[in-house]
């Protein structure tokens, strides 16, 4: 957000925005940009400024993987960030080497923008919509599952060698066969 931009102009742009509205009806307010309200609406956490500061920087640069979520928690000086990732529709074609160069861009760019001690990444897909599922309530059941996840910690010395070698990430076997396979691109083809 732009100094002197009023937390309630945002405000109202992201309702704007959030209630559906379509592109015709999803300007900013004055002074807002739409690049605030994105990482708005994507912060999540109980450090939220500082979260949106970070999507702000994350969202910035087309990535090939779309960030969906950027949440930073904190308790006193400690703070961690998460990033959820779509595992699907890419921008461009993926496969498990250039999914983990996104990543390892992903943390860097997220450790070089903020103070955050740890940075959580987890990729996401949707499950298959079942008419009769609760979508709220006790009943509830998951939207998505994770694919793919791995922390790094700013303290650890090769964050990106590590993650090149596979140690300590979680890859859904399944999935990671279908980008092997090249998948992720048929799905990506005609998305923005």
């Amino acid at each position: 957000m732009r100094a002197g931009t009023s937390l309630a102009a945002l405000a109202l742009t992201c309702a704007v925005v959030a209630g559906g509205g379509g592109p015709s009806h999803a300007s900013a307010a004055p002074g807002v940009s739409m690049a605030d309200v994105d990482a708005a609406a994507r912060a999540l956490g109980n450090r939220k400024a500082d979260a949106v500061r970070l999507a702000r920087v994350l969202l910035a640069q087309p990535s090939p993987a779309q960030v969906l979520h950027v949440r930073v928690d904190g308790v006193g000086t400690h703070e961690v960030a998460g990033l959820i990732v779509s595992g699907q529709k890419f921008h461009r074609r993926l496969d498990p080497q250039a999914f983990t160069a996104e990543v390892v861009s992903l943390v860097e760019r997220t450790f070089a923008a903020s103070t955050v001690e740890e940075v959580d990444v987890w990729a996401i897909v949707p499950l298959p919509y079942v008419k009769q599922q609760p979508v709220n309530g006790e009943y509830l059941h998951a939207t998505d599952r994770i694919v793919y996840g791995t922390t790094a910690s700013r303290s650890e010395a090769d964050v990106a060698a590590r993650l090149r070698r596979g140690t300590d990430v979680f890859w859904d076997p399944a999935w990671r066969r279908s980008l092997e396979a090249g998948q992720g691109a048929a799905s990506a083809r005609g998305q923005s």
